[in-house]
């Protein structure tokens, strides 16, 4: 790909010659008295010890290595500036939870939300020679801010594990035009062989505009397919490419898809008298995914989703993945054990695992971290979060399903509390207006209110079992007449099947790991054996259930007190994953329909 750079965070918008990576060694203190405020550690840090960025506090990577409660610790490092007519951005990928960052001693801005990328413009504040960056981390126990798989109490329990505090995810500077592409949308049209294109162009005023030019270049394999350029007559840009081309093959289109995961690059142009101001790389991939009745299609052909639960967590790093290296290790071995896609859960992952999941054909389901209280603040934390989350990683193509709820997390009262039903139904239309083209979930696993996709959780470990309920009892499940797990019930109150597709989007979770402590879903395995029994007996059986249209099992690794992945937390291999990838792509011949 064109815009491919290693290491470089924001894959979707790339300008190779103009970034400084921040990550490595910088000042830390912790601040538990609350105290640095009010001592103006932004101009005078206190003595302080050395964490390693991206990793958090929590981390042995970070050379901290402290799990216990911090809600307030402080960064510091130096950079070197030159003065120029550049501007300078400074960009976050992930820092939990309420941010505030200072230059020389000069706040520059506030974010709150651990999860999705915050920008601020440092032009103003930086001066000639050495600069120095502070950074105030806030981080808290409070159940109102998102924050997925992060405990809130001192030690872990259940399926929650050590909690993040402050930068877990790459800091980097960037130097750009005083004109320049702040943000390109990127919309395929399958049908109509067609890419729509939304551009944000950063102007310091409405003067700055006249005689400017956006210019597109499309290519695939190197061979120019289109080029479009028109005058920047205001700041929101809107345009459309045809890409039908002789050159590219026989159908005239090239399509992403799980077996051919074809991608198209791009370079956008800013122009002013046919001189290029600012030049930005991205890619995009055509492909369509829609709701047909009972079926999910995938460029019209009905799509069987083999997808794995993945929590992205790491033995030393926790939430920040060891580098991009590790990424594409993850992506690789999870296609090895046959699986076609990975519910990213509870997390929104680096984005240069998106890039590469788009790169090599690996299904993406999107989540955001839930919170876990339900109140006027929490609803304003999911909202923000959420709309930035789905806003930054709308163009890749891998991903083809949101999923903002799961579970009922953040909205415990969903089955009867009209308040917390409308929630849902608010999110599922916002996220639509933005991006009315993919599935929405509300909410995964049990009590859905409206949603494209019904999923169901149940972790039954004997295929035998499983297809006596999905069989017999699944029309009086989808009629909220009998739960399907013994304690949850398909649909809130007021809500009906309305004949979607229907997935298992969690199942499996069989703890084993050689007689260690820990736990997974059901009864653990003593055996190699034993395990490969039992997995292939459950998937099976979810497989010879036709209404179902895939299913997602749990889960990629262990992670810390769980005991349930198909590798450990080393990423070794439980089993051989050729057998894993046997069972998963086995087509079965006798599929049967539920009772009606």
């Amino acid at each position: 790909m064109k815009c491919y750079v290693p290491d470089y965070p924001r894959p979707q918008l790339v300008r190779p010659g103009s970034w400084e990576n921040l990550n490595g060694q910088w000042d830390f203190a912790f601040d538990d008295d609350n105290e640095g405020l009010a001592k103006a550690w932004y101009s005078l840090f206190p003595p302080a010890r050395k964490i390693t960025v991206p990793f958090s506090c929590e981390t042995p990577k970070s050379g901290i290595n402290d799990p216990a409660r911090h809600d307030v610790v402080w960064y510091q490092r130096s950079f070197g500036y030159k003065k120029s007519s550049e501007r300078l951005v400074i960009h976050f990928e992930g820092c939990d939870y309420k941010t505030d960052v200072y230059i020389n001693g000069s706040h520059a801005g506030t974010h709150r939300g651990g999860y999705a990328r915050f920008s601020f413009d440092i032009t103003h504040l930086v001066k000639e020679g050495e600069n120095k960056i502070t950074v105030r981390a806030e981080d808290s126990f409070d159940l109102t801010q998102p924050r997925g798989k992060q405990r809130w109490k001192d030690e872990n329990f259940g399926c929650w594990y050590i909690q993040t505090t402050g930068i877990w995810k790459t800091v980097w500077l960037e130097k750009l035009p005083a004109v320049y592409i702040a943000s390109v949308k990127m919309t395929p049209c399958v049908k109509d062989y067609r890419l729509d294109i939304e551009a944000e162009i950063s102007v310091p005023s409405e003067a700055a505009l006249k005689g400017l030019e956006f210019e597109t270049l499309i290519y695939y394999k190197d061979h120019p397919v289109t080029g479009l350029a028109l005058p920047v007559t205001r700041k929101h840009l809107e345009l459309s490419a045809s890409l039908k081309s002789v050159s590219v093959n026989a159908w005239h289109i090239a399509l992403w898809s799980v077996e051919h995961p074809e991608l198209y690059d791009v370079v956008f142009l800013l122009k002013r008298k046919g001189e290029t101001v600012d030049e930005a790389l991205s890619y995009f991939g055509m492909r369509e995914i829609r709701i047909d009745g009972a079926n999910i299609l995938l460029n019209g052909v009905p799509l069987y989703q083999r997808l794995i639960l993945d929590q992205g967590y790491w033995k030393e790093s926790h939430l920040t993945p060891p580098d991009e290296k590790a990424l594409i290790d993850d992506i690789d071995k999870i296609m090895s054990a046959g699986y076609n896609g990975v519910r990213k859960h509870q997390k929104t992952e680096d984005e240069r695992f998106l890039y590469w999941a788009d790169v090599k054909g690996l299904l993406v389901w999107s989540e955001v971290p839930a919170a876990y209280e339900f109140c006027d603040e929490a609803v304003d934390n999911f909202t923000r979060e959420w709309m930035e989350i789905v806003r930054q990683n709308y163009n890749h193509p891998a991903i083809i399903t949101w999923t903002p709820f799961n579970e009922s997390w953040g909205v415990p009262a969903i089955k009867t509390s009209r308040v917390q039903t409308e929630f849902t139904e608010a999110i599922y239309y916002l996220t639509k207006s933005y991006d009315p083209y993919r599935p929405v979930i509300c909410n995964d696993g049990w009590e859905h209110t409206v949603s494209d996709i019904i999923t169901l959780h149940d972790y039954e470990e004997k295929g035998e079992d499983f297809l006596d309920r999905y069989l017999d009892n699944l029309e009086e499940i989808l009629d909220n007449e009998l739960y399907h797990n013994a304690f949850k019930s398909a649909f809130a109150d007021g809500y009906s099947y309305q004949g979607q597709p229907i997935i298992l989007s969690e199942f499996g979770g069989i703890a084993f790991k050689g007689g260690e402590e820990g736990w997974g879903y059901g009864n653990k395995v003593a055996t190699k054996e034993e395990y490969i029994k039992r997995f292939d007996d459950i998937t099976t059986a979810i497989k010879k259930v036709e209404i179902i249209s895939g299913y997602c099992y749990t889960q990629v690794s262990d992670v810390q007190q769980e005991i349930n992945g198909i590798m450990d937390m080393e990423r070794n291999f439980k089993v051989d994953p050729a057998v894993l990838k046997e069972i998963n792509e086995r087509k079965i011949s006798s599929r049967y329909r539920f009772k009606s």
